[in-house]
């Protein structure tokens, strides 16, 4: 079995996307999320420069985004960063309901559903929840 490279986080092991779903409905309100959203992302390691490249880089975002992945065995791990707080936060999110799951549970997983659930979406400009979508895109590519 192959050695887990990628650094540690916490999204997709220890924080679920139930575990996200959970702390965005007892919010109380848009600010409020927001604010979760970026305390999230501050639990997200920093990417170390030299995997900040061109090759690395998710197209259609308007803020910087590099994604990486691993696989191991049949479980998929990504890491993930932007120059953009709210964008790492939001990188969260999706790392919360991808991070160390199968090809198949990847595929399967109603990534619609869970944003509707946790409120957001429609309080993203129509850029950002682009570049949220092309990160989903770039995680189902990469598992396929």
């Amino acid at each position: 079995m192959t050695e887990l490279t990628l650094p540690h986080h916490p999204f997709g092991t220890d924080i679920s996307d139930t575990d996200i779903v959970a702390q965005m409905q007892n919010a109380s309100g848009w600010e409020d999320r927001y604010r979760t959203v970026i305390q999230l992302g501050k639990k997200l390691p920093v990417m170390a420069e030299e995997y900040k490249d061109e090759q690395l880089k998710v197209s259609g975002c308007e803020s910087q985004v590099w994604l990486r992945h691993q696989q191991v065995g049949d479980h998929f791990y990504f890491q993930a960063d932007s120059d953009a707080r709210i964008v790492r936060g939001l990188i969260t999110l999706v790392l919360a309901a991808y991070h160390g799951k199968t090809r198949t549970e990847i595929g399967e997983f109603d990534i619609d559903g869970y944003f509707d659930s946790l409120g957001l979406i429609a309080h993203l400009s129509p850029s950002r929840g682009n570049g949220l979508k092309a990160i989903v895109e770039q995680i189902k590519q990469l598992a396929r």
